[in-house]
C-alpha cells in the first residue's frame, strides 16, 4: 500500500546528507545553525534547509532561543524543519560557543568533525540535513520549529537503526556513506518524525498534514505534486479520487486550508519562481514547465502573486545565481 506522506515528500524533491560528526565531553555548550555551504557537495543552491541531529551516544540539553531546554539522549532524533538556530549543552548555565568556530575540516574524504569539551561525560551526535529546491514547501510550513522522536519507536525502526549504525561506522573510518543511502536515510528520518507529529494533532486542527490523513485528499496532493504541469481541474481531481466535485472541494479546503486549484496555482508559481532564479530557461519555457498554455497567461498569474511580471522579477536576481 502506498504511503501518501512518502509519496508527497518524494514529489517535492528532497535531497539529504550528513555533514558533521560531533563529539563532546562535559562540560560543553554550543550555538548551532546549519549553513548553506554545509550541503554544497549535495545541492548547489537549496531554497530551504531542514537540519537534524541523530544522537548516537550520551545525553544533553537542546533548545531554541526563548524556549525552555529539553533533554535528549542516544536513540533520539531532533529535527529543525526551518533550520532555526539552537543551543546544545551538557548542563544549564554554561556560556555557548559558536559551533562554526569548532569545526575541523574533513580529511581523506571524510566529513567535518567537532571534538570539544572538558573531558567528562561523552555525547556523540551525527548532524545531517534535508534540502529542498522548492521555494514553497507546504510540508515545512505545517511543522513546528523543533521536533523530536525516539527512533527506536519509529515504524521503520529496524531499517533506520541499521542505516544510522552503518553511517556512523563509515564516519568513524573517515569515509562517508553513499549519497543515495544517506538521502534515503534522511528522508526516512523526516517521514517518521512528521508521522509521529501528525499523530498528535487534535481532531479540530486543519492544515496540510491533516490533508494527508484523508486518503482521498492525500491522493489528490500526490497527483498535484507529481505533475504540476498537468491540466488539472477540480472536476478531474475529484474524479481521480472518486468524490463528487462538491464533496472534494469541501474536504480539500477544510483539510489543506485552500481550494484545490488555488493550492495548485500557488505551487506552480513558486516552482516557476525557482526556475526563473536558478536556470536560464526562457519565460515561455518556464510557463510551459509549470502548466501554462501561454506566456501571457503565466505572466498575468505571476504578477498577481508576486507583484511584478516574471521578466522584471528575474532582472532583480543576481546573474551569478543563474544556472545554464
Amino acid at each position: 500500500m502506498t504511503d501518501p506522506l512518502s509519496d508527497v515528500l518524494r514529489s517535492v524533491r528532497l535531497t539529504g546528507g550528513v555533514f558533521l560528526d560531533a563529539r563532546f565531553t562535559a562540560p560543553w555548550c554550543i550555538g548551532a545553525n546549519m549553513d548553506h555551504g554545509d550541503c554544497t557537495p549535495f545541492l548547489a543552491m537549496p531554497a530551504q534547509l531542514i537540519a537534524f541531529h541523530v544522537i548516537i551516544e550520551g545525553s544533553f540539553l537542546i533548545w531554541l532561543r526563548d524556549q525552555p531546554p529539553i533533554e535528549v539522549s542516544a536513540g533520539q532524533l531532533v529535527v529543525f524543519p526551518r533550520n532555526d538556530g539552537h543551543y546544545m549543552a551538557s548542563a544549564k548555565g554554561l556560556q555557548p560557543i559558536r559551533a562554526g568556530h569548532l569545526i575541523l575540516p574533513s580529511q581523506e574524504g571524510g566529513i567535518a568533525r567537532i571534538d570539544h569539551g572538558g573531558g567528562g561525560a561523552r555525547a556523540h551526535v551525527i548532524c545531517g540535513f534535508l534540502a529542498s529546491e522548492d521555494g514553497y514547501n507546504p510540508l515545512i510550513d505545517a511543522l513546528p520549529s523543533m521536533l523530536t522522536i525516539d527512533i527506536r519507536e519509529a515504524t521503520s525502526r529496524d531499517w533506520i537503526e541499521t542505516s544510522v549504525k552503518f553511517a556512523a561506522s563509515e564516519l568513524v573510518q573517515g569515509r562517508m556513506a553513499s549519497s543515495s543511502m544517506m538521502s534515503r536515510l534522511s528522508e526516512s528520518l523526516l517521514i517518521e518524525t512528521v508521522r509521529h507529529y501528525s499523530a498528535t494533532l487534535a481532531p479540530e486542527e486543519t492544515g496540510w498534514l491533516k490533508g494527508l490523513k484523508d486518503p482521498q485528499i492525500s491522493r489528490a496532493l500526490v497527483l498535484i505534486h507529481n505533475d504540476i504541469a498537468a491540466p488539472w481541474s477540480t472536476d478531474a481531481l475529484a474524479k481521480e479520487v472518486a468524490l463528487s466535485r462538491t464533496a472534494f472541494v469541501q474536504r480539500f479546503t477544510a483539510a489543506v486550508g485552500a481550494p484545490p486549484i488555488q493550492y495548485l496555482t500557488k505551487w506552480r508559481l513558486q516552482t516557476a519562481q525557482l526556475n526563473l532564479r536558478e536556470t536560464r530557461k526562457s519565460i515561455a519555457q518556464v510557463a510551459n514547465l509549470v502548466g501554462y498554455e501561454s506566456e501571457e497567461a503565466f505572466s498575468r498569474a505571476f504578477k498577481r502573486e508576486f507583484g511584478v511580471p516574471p521578466a522584471k522579477w528575474r532582472e532583480q536576481v543576481p546573474a551569478k545565481q543563474l544556472a545554464v
